[in-house]
């Protein structure tokens, strides 16, 4: 099918020469180092909460005020003393890092040598197994020198072969009589049944002038009624050109120029025994016609509209064969009358239900009418030139089924070299239609994710057969072809449902074969005229939902009109559309999360909190990219583009500089996560974008280092505190808003920095709460957490040296498993017969643990914030222990769940619970009552949405 096409003008380049994507850029942190020299330099940190102009000035390393070491400048004795505080604690940091370094330094010694002891023994290790290798090798190389030697001769023996050929091919070729028959090849061309009998009366003489013509009789008449011969190229040679009349007669006529139904094809070629023409003989499908593994009671069905071009169908229907589709479904190829005598080579496609129209009825309506006939409960339209790839019709299926508001589906398209042909469509506020992503790299984020968009081309889209018999299917107003679909687009809209592009579908589009290129000839014409149709049908729904066109003046010469559009939306346009017009983003906000890598929820409690914010954004209606730190490609990222986020990992193609320099005019809100992160994208933000900057630092930083610290007794660790402290302090004065999870850390931010806007919100989302009714017959302590950060290491050795003992002398039979991604070696070092360290854990291993376990304990140290693991432990009705750090941030947690501080009270609290069965369902059921008024997807969504607004 075909929809609107880019057609309209172009403009030049609107954001003229841009910063170099490579080029260094620093931030409001990293300004020149404070020295006895340099009293003028800016002390960030003392001033209050910055202004955009205040974030500018920071950011090109101004400052504001009078200098007291500026000659003449009058003295302010308070700004003295601050610089002279500042210079103390400059010269105190100074001291401390020259201690790291010292310590680094003999750390870095002490690892050089086990380093070097390592080697050495990896390297004896390699050289036997090198030795090994060279010895099987020297044995394997001889034998492919002598086969090698054979296939030489055998190429050598071919190249001559077709240097013969190529001769024998010239001289013919060359040849007068070859010259002389040109007009008659050409007309043959044309005629594609005179040609066959022609061939057919040339096969014939050669075989009576070779002697074949007696063997080549009695090998047709012994084949009897088993089949035919095929022909030299793969296809049966014998009744090509015979007319359908004796397979017609099987079906009853339908209505003048209405469709006439042929059943499909068994395996074996033939016709169901139910037809009278299943006694006519059958011939095997030769190996070049595809077998379509078609269902009797099919789920979706395909719909192929075709004109002719049988050669093109079947490029199409050998994709679908092959396709591996695990939804049921059938195919309909829809025969428009062309009068092609080669769609009788259609009959003998198992599993396939032919249509052929008496009478043309014309592209839209020829849909229309193979719609009716269609048994799936959902239609896939699908262009005779396109070829779907392996998994695209379960893509499309999936989403279209796995959402309510799903209306319409389509797939990303492309050329057959690979070049993007289109990843949903864009129509203009004046009804012109852009292919979004022509000619670019299918793979770049921008188009790797699901989304909402202004239409798809028809060329492979799928809907419900419920909803599209209650749109009245394609509208004859846009026959015979052209807009069709983008109107389809803007019904579907009117009902309140959404047009989404299923990425993960893609489909090979030989785009013309259907009805050429050329605007001003056949039906390629009605685009135009079809577009007047959509501005006087849709003039509200274009003007307040649409961009005016981001092209308005011709377009360079250089280019054409679909590079053009691709620069412009791809890489070059700078400004209000350029982030919203892809995605539907008339009167949506646009928002860039930068995070230090894509969101792993099944691993850390950091990544499920950002997810929780995520989903919210998403029911808010937010257009969400998503920068990760490190660019790294990541499975999760797939995870973040099903849900509808772009993840600009290294797909996008540009640096973080370049392309917050194009669209930070397009932002309404920035969210940076984490104080690490924050330092490096902060200052590129502040010169490029006017959007908000609002910090999410997941817990206090410095706290939690201070805290292990003073746990483990490190000096280092609590110089890195005091590093951190002053970090997120000056975030804290530089953004404009600041969230944490608990009311508790964003009281204790507005206490450090008046003024500042400090906001909690609800970390985590629990969709649905388990309450528990009978606990596990084997005793079981389950402490899920990553065992690569240092206070869950903690937490666990004391868990295993300190509690189990107690536990287990109250309880010998009673077991130990600690769950949970990237075990250090202190944590897998404690696995015995009575404790198991699982490691990573998918989502279902995780449940099954839970369910399996009798209790759960989360027994911190160290640590800040709200603990994902507790609220986990909550959500799954698993009666809980914990410690004042483990309830920290949940007010009311005491109330339901023991808290205890003592390795001995914790060990009572499970042992109680592991008792008294009674006393484990009331907890339960408390916990899952808890977490589902505390922790609910609208509680989530509520607070996010009030720390986002200004």
């Amino acid at each position: 099918m075909t929809g609107p096409e880019s057609s309209g003008p172009g403009m030049p380049d609107p954001a003229g020469p841009t910063p170099d994507a490579g080029a260094t850029t620093g931030h409001p942190l990293s300004g020149p180092e404070t020295s006895a020299q340099g009293a003028g330099a800016a002390i960030p940190g003392l001033a209050p909460p910055a202004t955009a102009p205040d974030r500018m000035a920071a950011a090109s390393g101004g400052t504001t005020g009078t200098s007291p070491d500026v000659p003449g400048a009058p003295e302010d004795p308070r700004l003295v003393a601050e610089l002279l505080d500042a210079r103390r604690t400059v010269t105190a940091l100074q001291l401390q890092l020259q201690q790291l370094r010292t310590e680094h330094a003999r750390q870095l010694s002490v690892l050089a040598a086990q380093h070097a002891a390592s080697l050495t023994r990896i390297e004896q290790q390699l050289r036997a197994q090198h030795d090994d290798i060279v010895r099987r090798a020297g044995a394997d190389a001889a034998r492919s020198v002598a086969a090698g030697e054979a296939l030489r001769s055998r190429l050598a023996a071919a190249d001559r072969e077709v240097v013969a050929l190529r001769h024998q091919l010239g001289t013919l070729e060359g040849s007068s009589v070859w010259r002389a028959s040109w007009p008659l090849r050409r007309s043959l061309d044309r005629m594609p049944a005179a040609r066959r009998r022609v061939r057919r009366l040339m096969k014939g003489g050669w075989w009576l002038l070779s002697g074949q013509l007696s063997d080549r009789v009695r090998a047709r008449r012994d084949a009897g009624a088993g089949g035919r011969v095929a022909s030299p190229d793969g296809l049966p040679d014998a009744d090509r050109s015979a007319p359908a009349a004796s397979h017609e007669s099987a079906t009853p006529d339908a209505e003048a120029g209405g469709p006439r139904v042929e059943p499909p094809a068994r395996d074996d070629g033939r016709l169901p025994e139910t037809s009278p023409a299943a006694a006519a003989p059958a011939a095997p499908v030769a190996a070049a016609v595809p077998v379509l593994p078609t269902s009797g009671t099919p789920v979706v069905s395909v719909i192929v509209p075709s004109f002719g071009q049988v050669p093109v169908t079947l490029r199409c229907l050998r994709a679908l064969a092959a396709s591996d589709t695990r939804v049921p479904f059938e195919v309909i190829v829809a025969e428009d009358a062309s009068g092609d005598p080669e769609v009788e080579r259609l009959r003998d496609v198992p599993g396939l239900r032919l249509v052929r129209n008496e009478r043309n009825l014309g592209f839209l309506h020829n849909c229309n009418e193979a719609a009716l006939l269609a048994r799936g409960r959902f239609l896939l339209f699908l262009n005779n030139d396109t070829e779907p790839m392996p998994g695209s019709i379960d893509a499309l299926h999936s989403l279209l089924a796995g959402r309510p508001d799903a209306g319409l589906v389509g797939a990303k398209l492309v050329f057959p070299d690979g070049r993007l042909q289109e990843a949903g469509g864009i129509i203009w506020r004046d009804g012109t239609g852009w292919n979004f992503g022509r000619d670019d790299d299918p793979d770049r984020s921008q188009y790797s994710y699901v989304r909402e968009v202004d239409y798809l081309s028809g060329a492979a889209i799928m809907l419900s057969r419920e909803l599209f018999e209650r749109l009245g299917g394609f509208d004859p107003a846009f026959a015979p072809a052209y807009y069709e679909d983008a109107d389809l687009a803007f019904r579907v809209r009117a009902l309140g449902l959404k047009v989404l592009l299923q990425p993960a579908a893609r489909v090979i589009h030989h785009e013309g074969m259907s009805h050429g290129t050329d605007p001003a000839a056949g039906v390629k014409r009605h685009q135009e005229l079809n577009r007047q149709t959509m501005l006087a049908r849709w003039p509200l729904a274009l003007s307040s939902g649409h961009f005016p066109p981001l092209i308005a003046t011709p377009v360079p010469a250089s280019l054409s009109r679909d590079m053009w559009s691709q620069e412009v939306l791809g890489h070059g346009f700078s400004g209000p559309g350029s982030l919203r017009a892809p995605d539907r983003g008339v009167g949506r906000r646009t928002i860039l999360l930068v995070d230090h890598y894509v969101p792993e929820p099944d691993r850390d409690a950091g990544s499920r909190s950002v997810m929780a914010i995520v989903d919210a954004l998403l029911e808010q209606n937010w257009i969400v990219k998503f920068w990760p730190q490190n660019r790294h490609p990541s499975p999760y990222g797939t995870f973040l583009e099903a849900r509808g986020v772009e993840v600009m990992d290294w797909r996008n193609g540009q640096s973080f500089p370049g392309w917050i320099a194009r669209h930070g005019a397009d932002l309404d809100r920035v969210l940076l996560i984490r104080p690490e992160v924050a330092a490096d994208f902060v200052g590129p933000l502040c010169r490029h974008s006017a959007a908000p900057i609002c910090f999410y630092g997941v817990d206090i930083h410095h706290r939690r280092m201070e805290r292990q610290a003073a746990l483990d007794g490190d000096a280092a660790l609590l110089a890195a505190a005091a590093a951190m402290r002053v970090l997120e302090h000056r975030l804290w004065r530089l953004c404009d808003v600041l969230i944490y999870p608990s009311e508790e850390e964003a009281a204790l931010v507005r206490e450090a920095v008046p003024g500042a806007r400090a906001h909690a919100i609800v970390p985590f989302r629990v969709d649905g709460a388990r309450v528990r009714s009978v606990p596990p017959d084997r005793p079981t302590v389950l402490f899920v957490a990553g065992f690569a950060h240092p206070p869950n290491i903690d937490a666990a050795r004391w868990l295993v040296h300190d509690i189990l003992p107690l536990l287990r002398a109250g309880i010998p039979e009673v077991r130990l498993v600690l769950a949970g991604s990237h075990p250090s070696p202190a944590v897998l070092a404690l696995a015995s017969d009575v404790v198991s360290v699982t490691g990573s854990l998918d989502e279902e291993a995780l449940g099954a643990a839970y369910a399996e376990a009798s209790v759960a304990v989360v027994p911190l140290r160290a640590g800040a914030g709200v603990k994902g693991k507790v609220v986990e432990a909550l959500a799954h009705g698993l009666p809980l222990v914990t410690t004042p750090i483990g309830a920290e941030g949940i007010p009311g947690l005491d109330a339901v769940v023991p808290v205890e501080r003592e390795a001995g009270a914790i060990a009572g609290a499970l042992l109680r619970l592991l008792r008294d069965p009674d006393a484990w369902r009331r907890q339960s059921e408390a916990q899952a009552r808890f977490a589902a008024e505390r922790f609910s997807p609208d509680a989530v969504s509520r607070s996010v949405a009030a720390a986002l607004a200004r």
